[in-house]
């Protein structure tokens, strides 16, 4: 066994291990996360995102043409964007949880089974788009003619609402199923007049999962810019997941103060984008990961303290 097989075998039990923990131990038991659980748990998966990023540089072993560094630097930027931009995650999911009144002590089981879903979208469309983009390579134009795209689309958009009659998936499942008014402590079904009914929490979670899953089309693409490494892909996808529900209630309460950030998010997507047009087209590397790792630091810290010098220009 070579390995690489050995990185995917641990990496993925890792995983297991560790949401078996989450639901098993630590969780086990329904409560409001308060903020200084959800910043020690965030420091806890970043922590252990770098720990594994070191490993990556001393024991990983990359695809023909890179070198372990290269490999670590990629899963460090590709790490670095998906985090920026599950901050746009967490916006909507403040929403979803506004509009359909879900109590606080329930949220946490949400996004668990929720992250547990994006977990295996993430992981069909990464190779989706890796055997896309090795069997036609001329898809690399439409992934990053698409990040553009979507990045301008970020700039002009208004305030984001939340629309659930609007929503397909939503639609067809409420045609084959019931759904009763109430919470029921926490459950996603219960019965009803001897009669299987799904809860409001069950389709907070329709809500959610369709919600990951427009954000993937997005996220898979911009990582696919970085690296073709399907396992620096999945990984950096991954960690990025399983700190999100920790970031969540972090920042929560915090994001709608970061009012420019939505601009950084965008000028990071139509990096990206371009950066994968300009490297397939030419030969040379013209957005090293090196350059493209320092801008999307640079964005990201222009935009968030924008976001806090404003209102406080305001209140001068």
């Amino acid at each position: 066994m070579d390995d690489k097989a050995l990185f995917w075998i641990f990496f993925n039990v890792f995983v297991l291990l560790m949401l078996a923990l989450d639901l098993g131990v630590f969780n086990r038991k329904a409560h409001e996360v308060k903020m200084k659980e959800a910043l020690i748990w965030s420091g806890v998966w970043i922590g252990l995102a770098l720990l594994f990023n070191v490993a990556l540089y001393y024991y990983y072993t990359p695809p023909d043409g890179y070198t372990r560094a290269e490999s670590a630097l990629q899963f460090l930027t590709g790490y670095v964007i998906e985090k920026s931009l599950s901050v746009d995650n967490i916006f909507v999911f403040v929403l979803i949880f506004t509009f359909f009144k879900v109590p606080a002590i329930y949220q946490h089981k949400v996004l668990f089974w929720g992250i547990i879903g994006a977990l295996v979208m993430r992981v069909v469309f990464i190779f989706a788009g890796v055997a896309l983009i090795n069997k036609f390579a001329w898809i690399i134009y439409v992934f990053g003619a698409f990040l553009i795209f979507t990045g301008f689309k970020l700039v002009m958009q208004k305030d984001k609402e939340i629309h659930p009659e609007k929503n397909p998936v939503l639609r067809l499942f409420k045609r084959f199923f019931r759904v009763s008014n109430e919470y029921q402590d926490g459950k996603f079904f219960t019965t009803m007049n001897a009669k299987r009914v799904a809860t409001p929490l069950f389709v907070v979670l329709i809500m959610v999962e369709t919600t990951d899953l427009i954000f993937a089309i997005d996220s898979i693409p911009a990582i696919l810019a970085i690296t073709k490494d399907p396992f620096i892909v999945y990984s950096s996808n991954v960690f990025a997941i399983l700190g999100l529900r920790s970031l969540y209630f972090a920042l929560a309460g915090l994001v709608k103060l970061f009012k420019y950030l939505h601009y950084g998010l965008a000028a990071i997507l139509v990096l990206v984008g371009t950066k994968m047009i300009l490297n397939h087209y030419y030969s040379a590397k013209i957005i090293s990961t090196e350059l493209s790792l320092i801008l999307i630091v640079v964005i990201l810290a222009f935009s968030v303290i924008a976001s806090i010098l404003k209102p406080m220009a305001k209140e001068a």
